[in-house]
């Protein structure tokens, strides 16, 4: 009910919001969405800084590429060396020694003068039969030209012939027996120490003169445990086959020599068997009975994959290695490591491919997915090869 009261009209407010909101400049509004823009972007900014804040540094870590060459299959042994010949000198007649012309432990050539007997009662002989074959043989001569005119009987002319044979034979025997006085090498190598001097007498029944030992080259003696024979009868008789010999201080490259030898039976109370090598040896620097490490190398393995043994970690879950992505990013993965290689590498049997990135140092602080500040790794001198008890039957990791 509006009792006759005049309506008031709502067009006089409406005009004037209408006119506030035309005094409302356009840059007003521009300067608006520039602040919102730039608030977001600092807001943005902000959060980009604490995610970056947030996110640990790279670790430092030692990386090497992973290498692809041939490599040896191998048993790992301990030997011990035994002379090539060994030969002991004796006296085939019976005399004084009046000369020696040797030095003990010298090296002496197959000819080389040892000793020297007292020659003259063995010449006195010799002469002595050389006058009766010349007698028997004048006596011959004779008998045959009376022989040929048929003048003597066949009786004599058959004595003559046997004289003269005999006066030859007995000639000839005298002659060695000269020879003999004067002892020669019958090998190459090194003379040991002489059991007797000048002026004692000697013969055949008295102890060897001198020992004389063929050191070039030299036998490699050793043995294989009867456990890995079926490995050593797989590649027995194969083109790759050869024995390394070198000493444990390292003192000496390692000598590969060739297979000699192996005993087809199974020593009862060791449960090995018998190998033996030949090995160069010529500066003489393996001595008989001289204790070595031995490298039997059975087979070449053709492009085998190697990583510097330290890039190999164990865990609950068995062997693995951190390989780098081209982020440098780490992924773990698990491999199946061989054998332990001169040059502290080991083959890598499965698990990594040529040319890969693995991380060799620094895996204590790592974990799949973590990004690293990687670093060359300087590889370790090649010397002696490893002949740790974990590669005696030839893997790194059972």
């Amino acid at each position: 009910m509006d009792y006759g009261l005049p309506k008031r009209s709502t067009r006089p407010e409406t005009k004037r919001a209408r006119t506030a909101n035309q005094r409302i400049p356009k840059w007003a509004y521009l300067l608006f969405i520039l602040l919102a823009g730039f608030v977001t972007y600092r807001i943005y900014q902000h959060r980009a800084s604490e995610v970056k804040a947030a996110q640990p540094a790279p670790r430092l870590a030692s990386v090497a590429k992973v290498v692809t060459k041939d490599v040896p299959l191998y048993l790992d042994e301990i030997g011990t060396c035994a002379a090539y010949e060994t030969v002991q000198v004796p006296a085939q007649v019976s005399g004084v020694i009046i000369g020696r012309h040797f030095q003990d432990g010298s090296e002496v050539k197959k000819g080389d003068l040892l000793f020297t007997i007292d020659p003259r009662p063995f010449q006195a002989v010799l002469d002595q039969a050389k006058a009766q074959a010349a007698l028997d043989e004048v006596t011959l001569k004779r008998q045959e030209d009376l022989r040929a005119r048929k003048v003597v009987a066949q009786q004599d002319y058959d004595i003559a012939l046997a004289n003269a044979k005999k006066s030859q034979a007995a000639t000839e025997s005298a002659q060695v027996n000269l020879d003999y006085c004067f002892i020669k090498s019958p090998i190459n190598g090194r003379i040991g120490l002489r059991n007797v001097d000048v002026g004692n007498l000697v013969g055949p029944s008295s102890s060897p003169l001198v020992t004389i030992q063929g050191l070039d080259p030299i036998y490699t003696d050793f043995t294989v445990a009867e456990n890995d024979l079926p490995l050593v009868r797989k590649y027995l008789g194969g083109p790759n086959v050869k024995v390394e010999t070198y000493l444990a201080d390292g003192s000496i490259t390692p000598r590969v020599g060739d297979l000699y030898f192996i005993d087809y039976a199974v020593q009862p109370g060791s449960g090995t068997v018998r190998v033996r090598g030949v090995t160069p040896n010529p500066d003489r620097v393996l001595w008989p009975s001289e204790f070595v490490r031995v490298r039997f190398i059975l087979d070449i393995l053709k492009d085998a994959n190697l990583v510097p043994t330290q890039a190999v970690q164990v865990s609950q879950s068995g062997p693995f290695v951190f390989v780098v992505k081209t982020d440098n990013t780490v992924e773990l993965r698990a491999v199946t490591p061989g054998q332990r290689q001169q040059g502290d590498l080991m083959v890598i049997e499965n698990g990594v491919k040529p040319n890969e990135t693995v991380v060799v140092t620094g895996q204590l602080a790592l974990s799949p997915g973590a990004r690293i500040a990687p670093q060359p790794y300087a590889a370790q001198t090649p010397g002696t090869p490893d002949r740790s008890a974990s590669s005696k039957n030839g893997m790194a990791y059972e």
